[in-house]
């Protein structure tokens, strides 16, 4: 046990919780400076993007509301197209990327890091989808992408059609006699066997 006499040392800490609170908040603006920076950068180069689509927005058929055309927020801006389609921006701030989810995946209809480029690949896909919607109005059943047809189905003749239905009818009615001799046959096989003892008795008495 400790004597009353003896004295208790407080320990100095070296370093205070408070310290290393205040070191973390710094880390977390700091990494929020760059996301916000970037955030905001991303933004910045979608609007221009958007400036420079404006004319061929402007140029759709009213009546077309599958598209979006608005720049959305958030940690990764994008400026949407349509449902499906959008562009964003790369990691290195500088390269925009066209993309569209499809059943099989996202895929890259267009990249670069020239803005020009990025804008003629989205009034290309804006227009396919004009020529589409034209086509499918005026009751056109061929796609306005090239590769993909519709099968042409074709109805059956209708004579074609009597005649197996009247071979069918011939193959049920013979089919039908042969069935009432199969059984009359039977049936007099079955009688005879039946009545041979009588008939051989009657032979033997005569």
């Amino acid at each position: 046990m400790k004597d009353a006499g003896d004295k208790i040392t407080p320990i100095e800490p070296s370093r205070k919780l408070a310290d290393a609170v205040r070191d973390v908040k710094n880390a977390f603006a700091d990494r929020d400076d760059v996301i916000v920076e970037m955030r905001d950068a991303h933004r910045m180069r979608l609007d221009l993007l958007a400036t420079e689509l404006a004319p061929v927005f402007a140029d759709v058929p009213a009546d077309m509301d599958s598209f979006d055309f608005a720049v959305s927020s958030g940690l990764q801006p994008r400026l949407w197209i349509d449902a499906v389609s959008h562009v964003a921006m790369g990691r290195d701030r500088r390269t925009y990327r066209f993309l569209k989810d499809t059943r099989v995946g996202r895929v890259v209809l267009a990249e670069s890091t020239e803005m020009k480029a990025a804008a003629d690949a989205v009034t290309r896909y804006v227009a396919e989808r004009v020529v589409e919607r034209q086509r499918m109005m005026e009751g056109s059943m061929e796609s306005a992408v090239p590769g993909l047809h519709r099968p042409v189905v074709r109805e059956a003749e209708p004579p074609i059609q009597s005649e197996t239905r009247r071979s069918n009818g011939w193959t049920t009615f013979f089919a039908g006699l042969g069935l009432i001799a199969a059984g009359a046959l039977v049936g007099l096989a079955v009688s005879l066997a039946m009545f041979w003892d009588r008939i051989a008795h009657m032979k033997i008495s005569f």
